[in-house]
C-alpha cells in the first residue's frame, strides 16, 4: 500500500526554519552587500564553480527548431490566457468637479531566478516572463547557475533582456542590492533551492518577491465514474518533483482507491524517477475514502493544494464548490501535466496551503498602482469639519493644522 490513509500524517510535512540555512544565507546577504561583485565571484566559485571575469553571457545558443516551435506555441497559449490580466489606469470627473482615479505603472526592472544543475526547467522560464512582458516591464533579468541549450531557447523566445550565469543566494543578493556589474532589480520571481528561498524571504522589502514556493502538490477529487488509470498517472506527475512532493487521492468509491494503488504500482515500475515517487508517496500521499463528494471539497479546501483535479462528473458543475486551490484542472481530459506547459494558465502557483490566501504568479505581480484626487476650494470646505473631527479623535492636531490653515483669514485678505 503506497498512499496513507490518514491525512494526519502527511498534514505535518516538515516546514520548519533551518537555523543553519538561515544564517549561511544571511551571511552571503551581507557579504554581498558589502562587498559587492568581489563577494558574489568568491560565493560562485564556492559553491558553482565558477570560472571567469563576467556573470554576464550572451545568448548564442543554437537552436532546436522543433523545440523552439513548442515553446512559441506554448507563449501565444499564455499570453492569450494572461493578457485577460492586465490591469487598465482610470479615471472618474464628479459633477462638483472632484477628480479621482488610479494609474496602472509596470516595474522596470525585474529578475528571473531559473534552477540549473539536475534541474533546469524551460517552462518556468516562460511562465515567469511572460506575464512581466505583457506587464510592460523594462528590463527583464534571468540568473541561472547553469543554463542549459533548452533553458537559452526559452530565453530567446520570451525576450529575457540580460542573462547572468550564477545561482543560490549570491545571485538573490546581487540583483536585491545591486553590484559593480549587476544591477538592482524591482522584483524577484522564480523557484530554488532551500538557499534560494531563504534568501528571497530575508531580501523581502528591499526588494519585492513572487512568493516563497515549497515542495510541488497535487489533490485529485475523484467519484466512482474516474478513471484509476489517469488518476495514478496524475499523481505520480507531482511526487516526481521531489520526494518531499504532495500527492493527495480523495475519493467517496472504496474500488477506485484500491484500484488506484494497483495503478500506481503498475505504472512507476515503468518510470525513471520511480525512487522519488515511490518515496515521495509513501511518505507525503494519501488516499482517503469519504461519504460524499460535499465532503471531499471541504477537505480540499482545508488543504488549500497547489493544483487541484476535479475527476468527477459534471466536473465543470463542481468550480464553485472550490474555495481554494492554486490552479484547478476540470475532467479526465485536462491533466496536471498539460497545466505544466501548454494549457496557458500560469504554472507558478502557491504551496503548502498558502492558496487560502495567495494566488498563482500573473501578469497583476508586475504592476504597481498609485491612487490620485484633485478637490476644489469649495469641495474641501465641504468635508473639512469632518476631517477635523475625525483628526482630533485619533490625537493627531499636525492633520488638524494642514486642514485649518487653509481658512486661516489672514490680514492680507
Amino acid at each position: 500500500m503506497l498512499l496513507n490513509r490518514d491525512l494526519s500524517t502527511i498534514k505535518k510535512r516538515r516546514q520548519g526554519i533551518n537555523v543553519k540555512v538561515e544564517q549561511t544565507v544571511k551571511a552571503i546577504l551581507d557579504g554581498v552587500r558589502e562587498n559587492g561583485d568581489k563577494a558574489v565571484k568568491a560565493y560562485a566559485e564556492k559553491f558553482e564553480g565558477f570560472v571567469g571575469y563576467s556573470f554576464e553571457i550572451e545568448n548564442t545558443v543554437k537552436e532546436n527548431a522543433d523545440f523552439v516551435r513548442i515553446l512559441e506555441r506554448a507563449k501565444m497559449q499564455i499570453i492569450e490566457f494572461h493578457k485577460n490580466q492586465i490591469e487598465k489606469s482610470w479615471s472618474m470627473s464628479k459633477d462638483n468637479g472632484v477628480i479621482m482615479g488610479q494609474i496602472v505603472r509596470p516595474l522596470k526592472r525585474v529578475a528571473v531566478y531559473v534552477p540549473g544543475g539536475t534541474a533546469n526547467y524551460p517552462s518556468s522560464v516562460l511562465m515567469n516572463v511572460i506575464p512581466a512582458k505583457l506587464a510592460g516591464v523594462s528590463e527583464i533579468i534571468m540568473l541561472c547557475p547553469n543554463p542549459n541549450d533548452e533553458v537559452l531557447m526559452a530565453a530567446k523566445v520570451a525576450g529575457v533582456d540580460k542573462i547572468y550565469k550564477i545561482g543560490g543566494a549570491q545571485a538573490i543578493a546581487a540583483v536585491a542590492y545591486g553590484t559593480e556589474s549587476i544591477p538592482k532589480v524591482d522584483k524577484i520571481v522564480g523557484p530554488g533551492n532551500i538557499y534560494v528561498a531563504m534568501a528571497k524571504k530575508q531580501v523581502y522589502g528591499e526588494v519585492d518577491i513572487d512568493m516563497i514556493a515549497g515542495p510541488s502538490e497535487v489533490l485529485v477529487i475523484a467519484d466512482k465514474t474516474a478513471s484509476p488509470k489517469y488518476i495514478a498517472a496524475d499523481l505520480m506527475s507531482q511526487a516526481e518533483h521531489d520526494k518531499l512532493a504532495r500527492a493527495i487521492l480523495i475519493t467517496t468509491s472504496e474500488k477506485i482507491l484500491i484500484d488506484t494503488e494497483k495503478e500506481l504500482e503498475r505504472q512507476f515500475s515503468y518510470l525513471e524517477r520511480r525512487e522519488i515517487i515511490e518515496d515521495a508517496l509513501r511518505n507525503y500521499g494519501a488516499g482517503i475514502v469519504v461519504d460524499n463528494l460535499e465532503k471531499a471539497f471541504e477537505l480540499s479546501n482545508e488543504i488549500a493544494p497547489e493544483h487541484l483535479e476535479i475527476l468527477t462528473e459534471n466536473p465543470l458543475g463542481k468550480l464553485p464548490k472550490v474555495k481554494n486551490a492554486g490552479s484547478i484542472f476540470l475532467g479526465e481530459n485536462t491533466p496536471e501535466s498539460l497545466g505544466d506547459y501548454m494549457s496557458g494558465a500560469n504554472h507558478v502557483l502557491p504551496t503548502g496551503g498558502t492558496a487560502k490566501f495567495c494566488s498563482s504568479l500573473g501578469v497583476y505581480d508586475f504592476v504597481k498602482v498609485s491612487s490620485y484626487s484633485y478637490y476644489p476650494r469649495e469641495i474641501l470646505a465641504n468635508f473639512k469639519d469632518d476631517v477635523i473631527k475625525f483628526a482630533k479623535l485619533e490625537g493627531l492636531d499636525a492633520h488638524v493644522n494642514s486642514i485649518k490653515v487653509r481658512f486661516e483669514v489672514s490680514s492680507d485678505d
